[in-house]
C-alpha cells in the first residue's frame, strides 16, 4: 500500500566543542507499507545540499536502512549497538563511512508516527561526530 505523507525531518550533527549543526525539513513524500516493511521516501532539496537525490528509509523490526540515490549514492544500515560500513559516493569523490548506532527507536504504522536514530559516524575511519535523525510522519490531509 502506497500513500502520500508529510515528513518532518530534523537532523543534528554534533562535534566536540562546537554548537550542534541542525537541519530541519518539512517535505512531501511517499510511505509504502507491506511485507513487514515500512518505506519512507522523499526528494532532497537545496536546503539539505543534496538536490537531485532521493532519500529512502526502509524500516523493519529492529533495523533501518537509509538509502540515497541520484546525486548522492549511499546505503547506511542502523541496528542498535552494532557497527556497519558503507561507501558514500558524491560528485566530489567516494568515502568509506563507518556507522555505530547508539539509539534506534520507531513507532511507525500505516498512519504515520515517529522514528529516531542516533549514531556516531567515521569517515575514512576517523570519527567525525555524533548524528541524530528525528523523523515525524503523518498522512497528507490529516
Amino acid at each position: 500500500m502506497k500513500k502520500p505523507i508529510i515528513l518532518f525531518v530534523r537532523g543534528e550533527q554534533l562535534y566536540a566543542g562546537m554548537a550542534p549543526e541542525v537541519t530541519e525539513l518539512t517535505t512531501e513524500g511517499v510511505m509504502t507499507v507491506g511485507g513487514g516493511t515500512i518505506e519512507l521516501s522523499y526528494e532532497e532539496t537545496e536546503l539539505t545540499g543534496m538536490k537531485g537525490t532521493t532519500t529512502r528509509f526502509v524500516v523493519r523490526d529492529g533495523e533501518v536502512a537509509l538509502e540515497r540515490t541520484g546525486m548522492i549514492q549511499s546505503r547506511m544500515e542502523f541496528r542498535c549497538g552494532e557497527r556497519s560500513s558503507s561507501l558514500y559516493e558524491t560528485p566530489w569523490g567516494t568515502m568509506v563511512v563507518d556507522i555505530h548506532t547508539t539509539k534506534l527507536a520507531q513507532r511507525l504504522t500505516e498512519r504515520g508516527g515517529v522514528m529516531e536514530i542516533c549514531f556516531t559516524i567515521s569517515v575514512n575511519h576517523q570519527v567525525t561526530g555524533e548524528n541524530r535523525f528525528k523523523i515525524r510522519v503523518r498522512e497528507q490531509g490529516r
